[in-house]
């Protein structure tokens, strides 16, 4: 299969690792990567935060890189993407807000196109509505916003992923070798060594 057209959908305060390590191992094996954010523009930037587990209840947080956006939120035409990425981190509390962005998650489900979300991105999934009967994998802090949307939620390790068909979610940056891994061959995506 050939190169793929992805979008990303991000805020700012998006995970810095979760962001970054996807949108550029997804470049470096020749797919097609916009970023876009809500009010936002090609060119300009989002903040990022570097979320880890320290051993406190919940993740500690620090000022990431700035990414920058490679395309116009208004001028996006979902139909042109083969697939999309929801990173995590605090972006998604934002963008969930917003109906277009809504609009384009329900897109991916209805066409049965390739989605991967990981950590707090099943927040956009359930505010989509596009959880019901499906199973998937979040940080554990959005568990009940899966269940409450009608998913099932997987309470897996923070270095494992899980896959529901079209669907590849995991709890945390951790898991990037995994997530990234089924993605991949969620996306038909052949890698030879």
């Amino acid at each position: 299969m050939g190169a793929k057209n992805i979008l990303f959908l991000v805020g700012d305060y998006v995970e810095d690792y979760e962001v970054m390590v996807p949108f550029q191992s997804l470049l470096a094996v020749g797919h097609h990567v916009h970023a876009i954010c809500p009010d936002k523009t090609a060119g300009q930037t989002v903040r990022t935060a570097v979320h880890d587990f320290e051993g406190d209840q919940t993740y500690s947080e620090k000022p990431g890189h700035n990414f920058q956006l490679n395309a116009t939120f208004n001028e996006i035409d979902e139909t042109t993407y083969d697939a999309l990425v929801i990173p995590g981190g605090r972006a998604p509390e934002y963008i969930r807000l917003n109906p277009r962005v809504l609009d384009i998650v329900r897109h991916f489900f209805a066409t049965n196109k390739p989605v991967a979300s990981i950590c707090h991105g099943a927040q956009v999934l359930a505010a989509a509505g596009v959880l019901d009967g499906r199973s998937c994998s979040a940080y554990p802090a959005c568990g009940p916003d899966v269940t409450r949307a009608g998913g099932e939620y997987m309470d897996i390790a923070v270095t494992a992923a899980h896959t529901d068909g079209n669907l590849v979610t995991a709890p945390a940056w951790p898991a990037h070798p995994a997530w990234i891994a089924q993605f991949l061959q969620v996306l038909g995506t052949k890698i030879e060594l």
